[in-house]
């Protein structure tokens, strides 16, 4: 019997005892991240935010096992910011919806959220999608089921509500949203808290045919940015795709019961390593800003090119380095063009060495130091 089929769906009952000090951490982190971004120049704080909303984008549709395209997105994204002073062309078409969702999340945050909004931003997902109509609910009479395995051998992991109770339960789950944002009556004051609520309520009711997971989480970011008051500067999806058995395993656990301490106790844990991988790819922005003050104008267009590829990774480095071989690949260069201008950038202090020295194991990284 799945939560929803509960006598006390959907009053959830949990404890803070083993999580309470994470939510404490969680709003100082909060603070001090708001605190350097108040601080940075305005072109890195801009940088900052398109890096996080990236990320954001990026991730929530890899968990569903979508990759759209990231030049595509970025497109979107600073479009919708509305930093692109012509409009460029996007292929990739579902990239064009995506940046749109981020950035309406985003800048309506502090809106109350109604069913209108929530048909917008499956439209924005899935308009162009041929399988389903997008922007209302699912009106189909076969059950559905979060389902893997190959056919035969299908393990049923979770069934939702028919598609008949989908209208009452949103009216309920949207009461509920509005009732606990701040100044709705019955405010839940601990944002990763409600956020976490919030997610497993809208994820059991599933309500459309597709982006249900998409949406949720972009559900969760709204009532962080509401419950704190200010957009939350932080990716939930980039942590989840982290461990996505984990974030599915948590999930599953916690639609068998309306108890949900366990859940809360997950979600409060994501949350604040999303905080902490924030403020680590903040403090990343503002070094890529100093390198390119320090190095630009020692650059030539293909090292630039090449630069940006590898920082386009973030703060952990670009994976095995850069080489020749990928210098080329990267600039549409020569072999001979691609050594010199390594060994440009090393002159230079630009690069510094990854691995031994000479031949084809050399490598490098950016001098972000």
């Amino acid at each position: 019997m799945y939560n929803w089929q509960q006598k006390d769906w959907p009053q959830f009952r949990f404890s803070l005892k083993k999580a309470e000090d994470l939510v404490h951490l969680f709003s100082e982190k909060t603070g001090r991240v708001s605190g350097i971004m108040e601080s940075l120049p305005d072109q890195t704080k801009s940088d900052a935010i398109i890096s996080l909303i990236l990320a954001e984008a990026i991730k929530t549709s890899a968990i569903e096992g979508e990759f759209p395209n990231r030049t595509d997105v970025l497109s979107s994204i600073r479009k919708n910011l509305g930093l692109h002073h012509s409009p460029e062309f996007i292929k990739d078409k579902s990239a064009i919806g995506l940046g749109e969702l981020m950035i309406d999340v985003r800048k309506t945050f502090i809106e109350p959220l109604n069913e209108e909004k929530l048909f917008a931003w499956h439209k924005m997902l899935l308009g162009n999608s041929k399988r389903i109509e997008a922007g209302k609910w699912r009106t189909g009479e076969d059950p559905m089921q979060i389902i893997s395995g190959a056919i035969g051998k299908e393990i049923i992991h979770f069934e939702a509500p028919p598609s008949a109770q989908v209208p009452k339960e949103m009216r309920a789950f949207i009461e509920w949203f509005n009732a606990t944002a701040p100044g709705g009556g019955t405010e839940i004051k601990k944002a990763p808290v409600r956020a976490a609520i919030a997610h497993l309520y809208f994820e059991t009711i599933h309500p459309f045919e597709d982006g249900n997971g998409r949406i949720g989480r972009a559900i969760a970011e709204k009532a962080l940015s509401q419950t704190i008051g200010r957009p939350v500067m932080l990716s939930l999806s980039k942590t989840i795709e982290a461990d996505k058995k984990e974030y599915y395993s948590a999930l599953k656990e916690a639609q068998k019961s309306n108890e949900i301490t366990g859940w809360i106790e997950y979600f409060v844990k994501v949350s604040l390593e999303a905080q902490t991988d924030a403020e680590l790819q903040i403090e990343f922005t503002l070094k890529k800003t100093k390198f390119f003050d320090r190095y630009k104008a020692q650059l030539n267009e293909r090292q630039v090119t090449v630069i940006n590829r590898m920082l386009e990774e973030g703060p952990g480095g670009f994976e095995g380095g850069m080489n020749a071989g990928k210098y080329m690949s990267i600039a549409k260069t020569s072999k001979a063009t691609a050594t010199r201008d390594l060994q440009g950038l090393l002159e230079t202090g630009a690069f510094i060495l990854q691995g031994k020295s000479g031949g084809r194991s050399t490598s490098y990284q950016v001098n972000l130091a």
